[in-house]
């Protein structure tokens, strides 16, 4: 998907990058990484969403990790955006009807003047932490599949009504593999190809309420990358429906 920084710059060839090894953080790990601070802070505004991909191409052994994806970028994620808020999302066989559900995390409490309000902070964000490993474990627990759109969907219904900024983790290599659509090399080959793939997934669905948002993907097309004949088309698949149909801004800052 083609990056778009903030504020929206003109297009630019973006650099790949190749994959680098990532380890998974205990929560006493992230606490020493969230780090603490005696100055007061500044309010935070932004409504964030952590979406998680619970299907077998997310796993240790036969994926892309998607547990040390997680821990290696949603301190990072919270801390940039400024998030004040965390929802969670599944990506599974059927995401926006799946049961896993995980309660909304406050990461700006109220707090009184005599609070040490970094470290109120500090154990929200390990709350959120704890939150999003939960919601994945309960995603890689149900039945096989991939509802990458439903997943979205889901985050973005979870986000505050009436416009604003928001921001979206999603932690998947982006392979659509569910019951009535599989995204496969064949079924994207072509534009034509494309145009009619892009059309038969969101058709009945519909499109991801995305307008306006920040969407930072983490393992995006891994299995693809390092077929060039099979990336490109990806690429140019998602980054229709995101981009070109959703109207959301896509970043690189934790593609790997």
């Amino acid at each position: 998907m083609t990056s778009h920084p903030t504020p929206p710059r003109a297009h630019s060839p973006r650099v790949r990058r190749p994959a680098r090894p990532v380890a998974a953080l205990t929560l006493a790990a992230l606490l020493t990484a969230v780090g603490c601070s005696t100055e007061k802070p500044e309010a935070l505004k932004t409504p964030c969403a952590a979406v998680l991909d619970g299907s077998g191409s997310g796993s240790a052994k036969d994926g892309f990790d998607a547990k040390a994806k997680l821990d290696a970028t949603i301190v990072p994620f919270m801390k940039k955006q400024g998030c004040a808020t965390m929802a969670f999302a599944p990506i599974t066989r059927a995401s926006k009807a799946s049961r896993c559900r995980v309660g909304d995390v406050d990461l700006d409490p109220p707090a009184k003047s005599t609070d040490d309000v970094a470290a109120i902070r500090q154990e929200a964000m390990v709350r959120a932490v704890a939150g999003a490993r939960t919601m994945l474990k309960c995603a890689q627990e149900t039945e096989s599949g991939s509802d990458i759109l439903g997943g979205l969907a889901r985050a973005a219904e979870a986000m505050p009504s009436g416009g604003g900024r928001a921001a979206l983790l999603v932690v998947s290599d982006f392979e659509q593999a569910d019951p009535e659509f599989s995204l496969t090399p064949d079924s994207i080959s072509t534009p034509a190809a494309r145009k009619s793939a892009v059309e038969e997934l969101i058709g009945p669905r519909g499109v991801p309420k995305l307008s306006g948002m920040d969407v930072y993907p983490v393992g995006y097309g891994m299995s693809r990358e390092a077929k060039p004949s099979e990336y490109e088309p990806f690429d140019a698949f998602w980054t229709e429906i995101m981009e070109g149909r959703a109207k959301a801004r896509v970043h690189d800052d934790y593609r790997r």
